[in-house]
């Protein structure tokens, strides 16, 4: 198999009615996931591997409230083996998808061990920054009833962070540590690139509800 247009046609085929569970995993969602791989690859990743992993890594995608989020993957890694075969892909190959598939979440806690693996870990955290990023932290906000922040202390300086009431919390808890905990040189200039842009957006918030934005915000 290779990275060939058919082959993005037929997965985006056989996805496309899968993906509809929220605004911030469809398919457009996967097309970045891809473009975002596509990005960060070198010459030693096997494109169609990562191709496949892109597109099939949240066939399984459970609410962030779940309980059972945490299964997730290993649930979208065991489902995506009959989509496999029936592609053509062989068996060495099939795992491979597998493990990126697995490894790329952030509750499952799996090791990524390879290449295609640390690429497409990197690549679907890199959406969740920038102004896609924005969009979709307010997206997933708004589906779970949680607050945009809170009006007493917006930027939690004398409180706990609590970013399951109050979505600008979830950016100091996770967001804007992901350019460190990125595993390509790549995906970690990127990540910070699009970080920046995030500050800048916060900069301009903290303005606009009467308040400056802490320094410690900016220095995750």
């Amino acid at each position: 198999m290779d990275g060939s247009a058919d082959l993005r046609a037929r997965l985006r085929a056989v996805v496309a009615h899968r993906m509809e569970t929220d605004p911030a995993h469809d398919l457009a969602h996967l097309d970045r996931v891809w473009t975002n791989a596509r990005a960060i690859a070198d010459d030693q990743a096997d494109m169609s591997v990562l191709l496949a992993a892109s597109y099939l890594h949240d066939l399984v995608n459970l609410p962030k409230d779940d309980p059972d989020r945490h299964l997730a993957s290993r649930r979208s890694a065991t489902e995506s083996e009959p989509i496999l075969k029936e592609i053509g892909f062989e068996a060495d190959q099939i795992r491979a998808i597998q493990h990126a598939i697995e490894a790329h979440s952030f509750s499952a806690n799996i090791p990524p061990e390879t290449i295609e693996a640390r690429i497409l870990r990197d690549a679907d955290r890199l959406d969740a920054l920038g102004a896609i990023g924005i969009a979709r932290n307010f997206s997933v906000s708004g589906a779970l009833g949680r607050t945009l922040y809170d009006p007493a202390d917006p930027f939690a300086q004398v409180r706990p962070l609590d970013d399951l009431h109050f979505s600008l919390d979830h950016w100091k808890v996770k967001l804007l540590r992901l350019p460190g905990d990125m595993l390509t040189e790549t995906g970690r200039l990127i990540a910070e690139q699009r970080t920046a842009r995030m500050i800048r957006f916060l900069e301009e918030f903290a303005e606009e509800i009467g308040c400056s934005l802490p320094q410690s915000w900016v220095n995750c």
